[in-house]
């Protein structure tokens, strides 16, 4: 099916007529190199050549790359929940809520992981998972989505640089301008070790989308930012956070099968 007309206001401004031109030729280049192009909407196409600052040949270049990783990496389409398995037994990943520009909320605690108990494989395949849960979250004119990650007691027992560089070239290869925010809190001293090692490898764009929050500021900033309603209960406000695990078990006929 083509999808190329397929186009609404997308969280950012619907784009003006030399944008849409760039889109048309964008598509074009990528079209002819591989057919599988077609079945991308335009929305799709302005997202890779945003995230390539309007060059159409690096905006090629990043769009070809993510038409031969798609069926590889999802040849089913999507990941099943059994091929998560041990990442959703870790409950590390909430996927409930939406901040004030009704972005789909994403809340991740860094302390639940472990790179001992990981296989780095399944943790790529539960990125590509929890990317796609919350993107399909996403409401009619909203692209991008926000999340917390709480830090509260991480510690070098948690620290995996790996994991975090594949997550990170996961989302900014293959989700480009998806991310509208990412607040981190509860941070410990210990941790920047770790993130200066992973700054360098993120793209400029993203690094101004990563908030650091004090603990002084932090009521104060999510409540600006995330309705009480919207906010989990652990900060405040009135949501029950329930574990995608969980959520897994409570669908008629579902649950993981072992």
């Amino acid at each position: 099916m083509d999808r190329q007309h397929h186009r609404v206001d997308g969280g950012g401004g619907d784009g003006d007529a030399a944008e849409w031109k760039q889109v048309a030729e964008l598509r074009a280049v990528a079209e002819a190199q591989d057919p599988a192009c077609k079945e991308e909407d335009d929305l799709t196409l302005r997202r890779f050549l945003r995230a390539r600052d309007h060059n159409v040949g690096k905006a090629a270049a990043m769009l070809l790359k993510y038409l031969k990783w798609k069926p590889a990496a999802k040849p089913n389409g999507f990941i099943a929940d059994e091929e998560v398995a041990n990442e959703l037994a870790q409950d590390k990943a909430y996927l409930q809520g939406f901040d004030n520009l009704g972005r789909p909320m994403l809340y991740v605690f860094g302390a639940r992981h472990y790179p001992s108990k990981r296989d780095l494989d399944e943790l790529k395949r539960y990125v590509i998972y929890v990317l796609d849960k919350t993107v399909s979250r996403l409401p009619r004119g909203q692209e991008k989505f926000a999340a917390v990650v709480d830090l509260k007691g991480w510690g070098y027992s948690n620290c995996d640089i790996r994991a975090y560089l594949a997550g990170l070239e996961i989302m900014q290869s293959y989700y480009p301008e998806r991310l509208g925010r990412v607040f981190l809190i509860h941070v410990p001293y210990v941790f920047m070790a770790a993130w200066k090692i992973v700054y360098p490898f993120i793209d400029d764009n993203t690094k101004k989308k990563f908030v650091f929050v004090s603990d002084k500021e932090l009521d104060k900033t999510l409540r600006e930012a995330i309705d009480e309603t919207q906010l989990p209960e652990m900060y405040g406000g009135k949501l029950k956070l329930v574990s995608e695990a969980k959520l897994i078990k409570e669908r008629p006929g579902q649950g993981i099968k072992s």
